[in-house]
């Protein structure tokens, strides 16, 4: 067995999608259940990747994520609309990210009625870094007021216009850790929620062309 590293995973996760696009499977046809396909896909992938002699730690609910010793999460999601949602654990992950890579499969699905069966073409397969992963337009506002050399005052008047989800003792700690430690441009849409509500479309139409925002497949 090989320890897989993220540059496996990556090759891997390529080589599935083109697999998994031309595979017929009785069980899907007629489910339109996005979490239960998303299971099958998950589940799928990592049962190809050992029986492809690759060893690693899978998640449970202790630990959060599907790859942990990876920090990696797998989101399977719809072309139809490309999101998910991931536990809340603060604001913060809203400015630099949610702590976690996510390896992404959009997927479109067709069910051969004649036999009985769907397929589930994967249209795109990401890689998104872990710093990458933080919110598209509260990034790009943040780095803006930054590069034209605004102040504590600046950064903590944006969070508040934001809305973002922390108290103002919060937001000012968060603040001045902005102002020292600048945030990586984003490409996820994070609408605030108890539970953080994930969209791809950006990711999905810019990946292959930024830094930390790979286009597998």
């Amino acid at each position: 067995m090989t320890i897989i590293t993220l540059q496996n995973l990556k090759q891997e996760a390529r080589k599935f999608a083109i697999q998994e696009s031309q595979h017929h499977e009785p069980s899907l046809y007629g489910m339109d259940n996005g979490k239960s396909i998303g299971t099958y896909v998950e589940h799928k992938f990592q049962n190809y990747l050992r029986s492809s002699g690759y060893q690693f730690q899978t998640g449970n609910s202790a630990n959060g994520i599907d790859m942990p010793d990876l920090e990696v999460d797998i989101k399977v999601t719809s072309i139809r609309q490309p999101q998910s949602s991931c536990p809340f654990r603060s604001a913060r992950q809203k400015v630099y990210g949610l702590g976690y890579h996510l390896l992404i499969f959009v997927y479109e699905k067709s069910d051969d009625q004649k036999t009985q069966t769907s397929i589930l073409n994967i249209q795109k397969a990401i890689f998104i870094h872990k710093d990458q992963t933080a919110d598209y337009q509260l990034t790009s506002s943040l780095r803006s007021i930054l590069e034209n050399n605004g102040n504590l005052d600046d950064v903590m008047a944006c969070l508040i216009e934001k809305n973002l989800p922390v108290d103002e003792v919060g937001a000012y700690n968060l603040a001045e850790e902005i102002c020292e430690n600048h945030p990586c441009q984003g490409f996820l849409t994070i609408s605030n929620a108890l539970q953080w509500r994930l969209q791809y479309s950006r990711a999905i139409e810019l990946a292959g062309t930024e830094i930390g925002l790979d286009s597998l497949h």
